[in-house]
């Protein structure tokens, strides 16, 4: 709970990759809040009233994934507004002649988009979350310690710039500093 405020405040691709550990690490706990509280919260060093909001948090995130009907696959609906959110600057960054150099990334990004996409079969979701999906599904893979590839490696490394890129206008239009027209 308290790391996911922080980088929704600070880094909202970060925050939304976050989230989606939470939600699999929900799932890999079978939506069971006591399970969760002997794999997770007990092992956080917090105070008992911040073990408690934290269990509060998780509680919460369990009923929404029960409720939405993610509690075996898909994203919550407060993870897919982000992607909502994101997706709605990127087209209006796009549509900007003021940044160039977003283009340049995006450009640099679509080849990779569009394999990925046919990859999976998911040309019906936006793009970004194609994007997530790419370094979330390369995060898993180091964490297995398992070896990226090197055509693998050139994809990430221009998604992740693209989705740097956006994530600091996020920041900047949530700030009220960024000028679009």
């Amino acid at each position: 709970m308290y790391i996911a405020q922080h980088l929704k405040a600070k880094n909202i691709a970060e925050y939304l990759l976050y989230m989606w550990q939470v939600e699999d690490l929900i799932r890999a706990n079978e939506c069971d809040l006591d399970k969760i509280e002997q794999q997770v919260i007990r092992n956080y060093d917090l105070p008992s009233e911040q073990k408690q909001e934290l269990r509060q948090w998780y509680a919460d995130l369990v009923n929404m994934m029960r409720e939405e009907g993610v509690k075996e696959k898909g994203h919550l609906q407060i993870n897919k507004n982000v992607i909502i959110g994101l997706t709605d600057l990127h087209m209006q960054l796009l549509r900007s002649p003021k940044f160039p150099f977003y283009s340049s990334a995006y450009y640099k990004a679509l080849p990779f988009i569009v394999e990925l996409r046919s990859k999976g079969n998911k040309t019906d979701e936006p793009e970004l979350e194609t994007c997530f999906e790419a370094l979330y599904g390369v995060m898993l893979l180091r964490l297995q310690k398992k070896t990226v590839s090197d055509g693998t490696a050139k994809a990430l490394e221009a998604i992740t710039n693209l989705l740097s890129m956006l994530a600091n206008y996020y920041d900047k239009d949530k700030k009220g500093e960024l000028d679009l027209d």
